[in-house]
């Protein structure tokens, strides 16, 4: 192994980062457990709880697709925040953004472990409800394996898994606005479907934030800069790009079941039982299940590998740098990836993953792992909205853009705020 030739260049196109974001949003995931969480206080105006959730989403991948413009680097974040700010905050959003990314593949072999392990229970009662470790494991080696490879074969694996999951939910929409026949309407796109302890525009803007969730991940194209073919343009529109697209999912995908439930009804919508979506697919549409729950599944492999990658990327721009060790930037001769970092991180989610399985119970150490992530990635967000004036204001004046590089980071920071 060498560090002296670094990450392969030009090893992936737009096709690939965009995918990277993608999957770093878990939109499977997140049709089926995020946004479904904010039914019961958005009720059937849960699709306007989602636009607006895009939108104040839109604020920050803006702040970002311009940072990335000028500033093309595996340490991403970091990066922005140490030339947009000062080089302490970028120091701190160093430590801070490689601590949750390298906890987001725990997250999600937890996920997968319990779903796994209780599905099988559901399904075949002498398979033990609790047997989810070994699922998670398998998990792990996957995304190791992927990530040895290099950037090539993990972010292929993250564009074959992100499309399947997408199609899955896509077609199920569709089948659900059929059957709903008569009962499509465009009011849930107002307020008046609200529940009544969470009347009108409050009820719409506490739904959002579940919403929010849903979106986290869409900067996960950044760290793969320095791999990726003209990085100025692509990792730009990956950003973006990433965000409405998977935005316009949730808002078709969210329309299309609160029609079939009823508008009415939607405040009772959740992740489990004969209200979710694994719920209707099992009565409506038989068999149609099974692909429900192997898109869950697979979004959570998904949403591992991308979060891998940024943990492993970030770790070895940084250790470049001199803020982590310098083994981490340590490459494979043939396959270009970090192999220290990817075996740092796969050292590190097995034993996390675990260690807070067995101590709690995997359910609830998914809560806690999602809190702790949930609380720091929203205050980098703020971080780098901040640094996207900073640094049009300092470095590029004769590029600065009042509405780009002053209203939409403060948008973004007053959004973020909120949650």
């Amino acid at each position: 192994m060498t560090q002296d030739h670094g990450l392969r260049r030009g090893a992936i196109g737009l096709r690939e980062v965009l995918f990277q974001s993608i999957t770093a949003m878990a939109p499977g995931a997140a049709i089926a457990a995020s946004i479904p969480s904010g039914a019961a206080f958005a009720g059937g105006a849960l699709p306007l709880a989602v636009i607006v959730a895009m939108v104040a989403c839109l604020f920050a991948a803006l702040s970002i697709a311009e940072l990335a413009k000028h500033l093309p680097a595996a340490g991403s974040v970091a990066t922005y925040s140490s030339r947009g700010l000062h080089p302490t905050v970028g120091f701190l959003v160093a430590w801070g953004y490689v601590f949750v990314e390298a906890l987001v593949p725990t997250l999600l072999f937890l996920q997968l472990g319990f779903t796994v392990a209780g599905t099988l229970h559901s399904e075949w009662s002498a398979y033990p409800a609790d047997l989810w470790w070994p699922w998670a494991l398998l998990g792990a080696v996957i995304i190791a394996v992927a990530g040895f490879y290099g950037t090539r074969v993990s972010a292929g694996l993250g564009t074959i898994l992100g499309a399947f999951e997408i199609v899955v939910f896509l077609i199920l929409a569709v089948l659900l606005i059929a059957k709903a026949g008569g009962s499509n309407t465009l009011s849930v796109f107002g307020t008046s479907h609200t529940p009544s302890g969470y009347s009108g525009i409050t009820g719409v803007l506490a739904g959002s934030v579940y919403t929010v969730l849903a979106f986290s991940g869409f900067e996960a194209a950044a760290p793969l800069a320095e791999e990726t073919k003209d990085p100025l343009r692509n990792i730009r529109r990956a950003v973006v790009g990433a965000t409405l697209g998977i935005g316009i999912v949730y808002i078709f995908t969210t329309y299309a079941v609160d029609v079939f439930v009823g508008p009415g009804k939607f405040a009772s919508f959740g992740t489990s039982g004969p209200l979710s979506w694994e719920g209707i697919a099992r009565s409506s549409y038989g068999l149609f299940w099974i692909f429900v729950f192997l898109a869950i599944v697979n979004s959570t492999i998904a949403n591992a590998n991308a979060g891998s990658n940024v943990a492993t990327r970030t770790g070895y721009a940084l250790a470049r740098v001199g803020i982590f060790p310098k083994p981490l930037t340590r490459v494979h001769p043939t396959h270009r990836s970090p192999t220290v970092a990817v075996a740092v991180q796969f050292a590190i989610a097995v034993v996390v993953t675990l260690l807070l399985g067995f101590l709690y119970t995997p359910t609830t150490a998914f809560v806690l792992v999602a809190t702790i992530i949930v609380v720091v990635v929203v205050a980098v967000y703020i971080v780098v909205n901040a640094a996207c004036i900073g640094f049009f204001a300092r470095y590029r004046r004769s590029e600065f853009n009042w509405l780009l590089h002053l209203v939409v980071p403060i948008l973004g920071i007053c959004a973020r705020s909120e949650e």
